[in-house]
């Protein structure tokens, strides 16, 4: 059974960054898709960004060229750094990760591990 926890959120001014983490409590690197999905009030959870047991990296694309997701083998931690911050990007943020590939397209649908979630405030 994997456990993430999230943290790093918190409440910024439009154009600020913040760096989100993602612990894991097992080994992920080189077996598990790793991933983040947000939600904000009233929508729809959306994938934003995800990266893959061979590495590959997908964002979505209001996402692209401002948040880089990145993952510390050693540490079994998954980071997001987002910056230029959105009022847009306001969402809880939440970890996820499967043994089976998914992508940000996919919405989180059928993959098995998600953290609290974090929550990202842009103002």
């Amino acid at each position: 059974h994997v456990q993430l926890v999230e943290s790093g959120g918190g409440s910024v001014q439009a154009g600020g960054s913040l760096r989100l983490s993602c612990a894991s409590s097992v080994y992920t690197y080189g077996t598990y898709c790793m991933g983040w999905f947000r939600q904000a009030p009233g929508k729809e959870r959306e994938g934003v960004a995800t990266i893959g047991s061979d590495a590959t990296i997908n964002y979505i694309a209001s996402v692209k060229r401002r948040f880089t997701i990145s993952h510390d083998d050693a540490k079994s931690t998954l980071y997001l750094q987002m910056n230029s911050l959105k009022p847009e990007d306001t969402a809880m943020y939440y970890c996820a990760a499967d043994l089976t590939s998914f992508l940000p397209v996919d919405s989180g649908l059928g993959v098995n591990y998600w953290g609290q979630g974090t929550q990202v405030t842009v103002s």
